[in-house]
């Protein structure tokens, strides 16, 4: 008898240190559309090495990649729940969440790679990454999505005028939509997911995004003519729920923010190497890569920003990031 109760002490005991150990390991749930191959994605397995080492084990990171929980809309929906943690989403999607994140998706906002960093990790970024609180989005950082520009199956774009009657794919965002219009295309809005078997069943003529997506997609297979008019920079965009925020600690989220910060300088060093990658890779695979006239299409697109100007809160970011230095 007395052995028996010996051994029942022995397990409540174990089960009791056991509960304790689980209440010190935090794990994060972060989920995304990206290819695992991707550099976001490498950057986010090594954000998570990085947050269990600052926090001794304290803090893991539980990483679902290529849509496994959804698409970037819907991830940032379960944010805003509670039933995700964090999410990477393109900028383009977050606008409809938190509206003056718009501004980053006008055409030709920015002079160079190195004015959209000054941008994007000084007090306009930060600012602008403040915006989706108040829908319980907390905004930690940006990573580098280069240049977006315009693929097409059977048709070259040398200038805007190329693009008319083209129904080019974009994301769900309206900014995106008004800048196919101005250059004379037709917006159509298609998942990232289903975007593939919407090109080889002629749904949509093209699409736009960086090297890398176009590359690590596969959409090279369907589209031929690959053309650098390098319309937008629209950064991807770390976020964690308000509600994961609130139950770290102070301490907690020091060790988030630092493992985050590493990440974004990892995987920007890793998106030159994948430019440079990609486009050798889907030139030898038989597309055509062309370098149109950017001031083409940069006049085309100007009459966007007179859209801002009866919006005084959004003109004056527009005005401060063509001021930024």
């Amino acid at each position: 008898m007395r052995f028996r109760t010996l051994v029942y002490f022995l397990l409540i005991i174990s089960w009791l240190f056991g509960c304790e150990n689980l209440e010190k390991t935090r794990t994060i749930k972060l989920a995304h559309g990206l290819d695992v191959t991707h550099s976001v994605h490498l950057a986010l397995v090594e954000m998570g090495v990085d947050l269990e080492r600052l926090s001794g084990g304290k803090l893991q990171l539980e990483i679902y990649p290529s849509q496994q929980l959804g698409t970037e809309r819907q991830c940032l929906e379960l944010l805003q729940i509670g039933s995700l943690d964090m999410t990477k989403v393109s900028v383009g999607v977050l606008e409809n969440f938190a509206p003056k994140m718009k501004v980053l998706g006008l055409p030709f906002l920015f002079r160079d790679r190195q004015h959209s960093f000054n941008v994007l990790d000084g007090p306009i970024g930060k600012m602008l990454l403040k915006d989706g609180e108040k829908y319980w989005l907390k905004g930690l950082g940006y990573y580098d999505a280069g240049s977006r520009s315009f693929y097409t199956i059977n048709k070259p774009i040398n200038s805007p005028k190329d693009l008319e009657g083209l129904k080019i794919r974009v994301m769900e965002s309206v900014t995106s939509m008004d800048m196919v219009t101005s250059l004379g295309g037709s917006p159509t809005p298609i998942s990232w997911g289903e975007l593939y078997t919407a090109l080889q069943q002629g749904v949509v003529d093209g699409a736009e995004n960086n090297p890398p997506s176009f590359y690590l997609s596969r959409h090279y297979e369907v589209c031929k003519y690959y053309s650098l008019d390098e319309h937008t920079v629209m950064p991807d965009v770390l976020l964690a729920g308000t509600h994961l925020w609130k139950k770290l600690s102070t301490e907690e989220q020091g060790w988030l923010t630092k493992a985050v910060e590493n990440s974004i300088s990892y995987q920007r060093k890793l998106w030159m190497e994948s430019e440079e990658e990609a486009l050798n890779a889907v030139k030898q695979a038989g597309v055509q890569i062309i370098r149109p006239d950017k001031t083409l299409f940069s006049e085309k697109s100007a009459d966007i920003y007179a859209q801002y100007k009866d919006r005084e809160d959004l003109y004056k970011i527009i005005q401060d990031i063509q001021e930024t230095q």
